[in-house]
């Protein structure tokens, strides 16, 4: 008859022969790939939690380029359950602090809306490509000037179910062709942004009217430009800093924008720490 002492070496025994399953964790890692002849890299996060499709969202970065930023808005976005995909709209390796240098980078972008979206469709295609990615079931979010990237993927009829422009410029050119909206738009705007007057907010208004388009305008107070990055105010540019309080409600209200456009149950919540 087995002790009740050797029933227990017994069980430690069994379990020392049983292989331990590995611990579920975000996983990132860097994507190369290609607009053309412009060789471009990537940033993807998702949880290997599980091998299940899931909604899958496009991230573009501020001018600065595929900066750490936009890396911990991908991580996140994957904490909550989402694949996310970073784009890069320069080029491999082209990250710069200097406004000058991200100026004479995104200027051309700005300026051909075209190039604009094709650079940001390359990185579309990516997400779209990975094995994770409910294709049915995807939208993109932009900060700043990726913002303004994001409403162009929407302008362009780009297959999304949302777009979401945090601080990002509502401008359009004078040469782009007529809105082709197929996908709901939430835009997050600081009430002070001396860069994206009330007037650009109303000309945006009357632009998403004429497209028929399903948006929204969320209006933060004491906000200006680049509200939700933490190193804003390390750029020591007027009009740009950042607001805790508009940062945590925009999150927020990319949550329920995400349940909405998805119609996933998704746990989203803000992480404690701040960003």
């Amino acid at each position: 008859m087995f002790t009740r002492k050797a029933l227990l070496g017994a069980c430690l025994a069994l379990v020392g022969l049983m292989p331990l399953k590995s611990q579920a964790e975000i996983r990132t890692q860097p994507v190369e790939y290609r607009d053309g002849k412009q060789i471009l890299e990537g940033y993807l996060a998702y949880d290997d939690a599980t091998e299940s499709v899931r909604p899958g969202v496009l991230v573009i970065p501020e001018w600065w380029g595929l900066t750490d930023y936009p890396k911990r808005r991908a991580t996140m976005l994957a904490k909550q359950g989402y694949v996310a995909f970073v784009a890069d709209m320069y080029g491999k390796g082209q990250v710069t602090n200097d406004p000058k240098q991200a100026a004479a980078w995104a200027t051309p972008l700005r300026s051909d809306r075209a190039l604009m979206r094709e650079r940001a469709g390359a990185g579309l295609d990516v997400l779209l490509a990975n094995k994770l990615t409910d294709k049915t079931k995807v939208a993109a979010i932009g900060y700043c000037f990726g913002g303004t990237t994001a409403l162009e993927l929407a302008r362009g009829g780009a297959p999304l179910a949302g777009v979401i422009s945090f601080h990002g410029d509502l401008s359009r050119t004078e040469n782009e062709g007529p809105d082709n909206i197929k996908c709901k738009i939430l835009v997050c705007h600081g009430a002070d942004d001396p860069m994206v007057t009330p007037a650009s907010v109303m000309t945006f208004v009357d632009e998403m009217k004429l497209a028929k388009a399903d948006y929204q305008i969320n209006v933060y107070a004491n906000a200006v430009h680049a509200f939700t990055n933490p190193e804003a105010d390390g750029h020591h540019i007027p009009g740009i800093g950042y607001s805790e309080s508009a940062d945590k409600r925009s999150w927020m209200a990319l949550n329920d924008f995400f349940s909405e456009v998805f119609g996933a149950e998704q746990v989203t919540k803000m992480p404690a720490e701040k960003m």
